[in-house]
């Protein structure tokens, strides 16, 4: 890939747009990425508002999408003069130009090349994944040569728990780094997310600390937490509050192989955690293995002490047979899982 791949860059990058957002010296060319949309959107809202903020805003602004681009229309775009203000913005919206024919890739490829000192053109990928194609190197080239990249990935868990802290204490309300730290298991630490529940749960908490009770009350998890209780609740041959786990699961009409799909990869984690602590090493090896945040990565490793090898290896053999079955057979989905749920509990009673 050419956008950075690891935190350091990343982090450069960011910091070498906050300081043109301070400064007004952009480049000509940006890519913006990344799977933290709430960043990427704050930032690309700062960027037009600098870029754009003046009386002519609406006439030095251009964007496009899939739809409507064409190289003329393009090419068009970034020549214009721009009235009443230094630069004009040109905003494209998830496409990709490798995917485009040879002839139009070409096109792009000049434009993109030669962007007049007037105007700042940003890709903006949100909807697909930035990921340009190498074996086509002429386009390559000019990306990776004249664009500045900024990824906006996942947060550090350090510092999502500044940053939830902060937006609490807008709030009114304190909250401390394990509660900072559960919420974010239950949201799958998404700043968009986070948002919104943070809200919630401020709104709804009577005290001046927001309390575990006041975040379960509001807070709906995410189903990777939800088939997280599931694998928990396997680990401690409780068949019982596994199955009824589930059935909210079916309640809320969540789709079967998302969800089994969500089962698989934590029973695979746990089997990667049963295998950590057999060779004597800890949690910050099941998080730097699996990307897994503090919290859920602890319940995961205590899981582990708790069950066996065999366990582990069969329970993944279990979810493999399970999702062929559904998706080879007439079975009934819910019955295929309710089905899964109960061997995995004899397995680990018996294992």
């Amino acid at each position: 890939m050419a956008y950075p791949s690891d935190r350091g860059s990343q982090q450069d990058a960011q910091k070498k747009l906050k300081a043109a957002l301070k400064t007004g010296e952009f480049e000509n060319f940006y890519i913006f990425c990344g799977e933290e949309a709430y960043l990427r959107e704050h930032y690309l809202d700062l960027f037009t508002q600098k870029l754009t903020g003046g009386p002519a805003g609406d006439f030095n602004y251009h964007r496009f999408n899939a739809d409507n681009l064409t190289p003329d229309a393009l090419s068009e775009a970034v020549e214009a003069m721009p009235m009443m203000a230094e630069r004009t913005m040109v905003r494209i919206d998830d496409v990709d130009f490798f995917k485009q024919n040879e002839h139009a890739r070409e096109q792009y490829g000049e434009i993109f090349s030669d962007i007049p000192a007037f105007c700042c053109v940003v890709l903006v990928y949100d909807t697909m994944e930035y990921k340009p194609n190498g074996q086509m190197r002429k386009l390559a080239a000019v990306f990776k040569e004249k664009a500045s990249v900024v990824e906006f990935a996942r947060q550090s868990e350090r510092d999502l728990i500044a940053w939830i802290s902060r937006h609490f204490r807008s709030c009114g309300k304190g909250i401390s780094d394990d509660l900072c730290r559960y919420l974010i298991f239950l949201t799958d630490g998404m700043m968009t997310s986070l948002g919104s529940e943070i809200e919630k749960v401020a709104f709804y908490a009577s005290g001046k600390d927001v309390t575990r009770s006041d975040i379960n009350a509001v807070v709906i998890p995410v189903l990777n937490a939800q088939t997280f209780d599931i694998s928990n609740a396997i680990a401690d041959g409780n068949y019982e509050q596994a199955l009824r786990k589930m059935e909210d699961l079916f309640a809320m009409q969540e789709d079967c192989m998302l969800i089994l799909g969500a089962i698989g990869s934590q029973l695979r984690r746990l089997h990667y955690a049963k295998a950590i602590t057999s060779s004597g090493k800890g949690q910050e090896t099941l998080m730097q293995l699996t990307g897994m945040k503090s919290y859920p990565a602890g319940l995961t490793m205590t899981a582990a002490r708790k069950v066996s090898e065999e366990f582990c290896r069969k329970s993944v053999e279990l979810c493999l047979e399970a999702d062929r079955k559904m998706k080879s057979s007439a079975d009934d989905p819910e019955r295929i899982l309710e089905l899964l749920i109960a061997e995995l509990a004899r397995e680990a009673r018996h294992g």
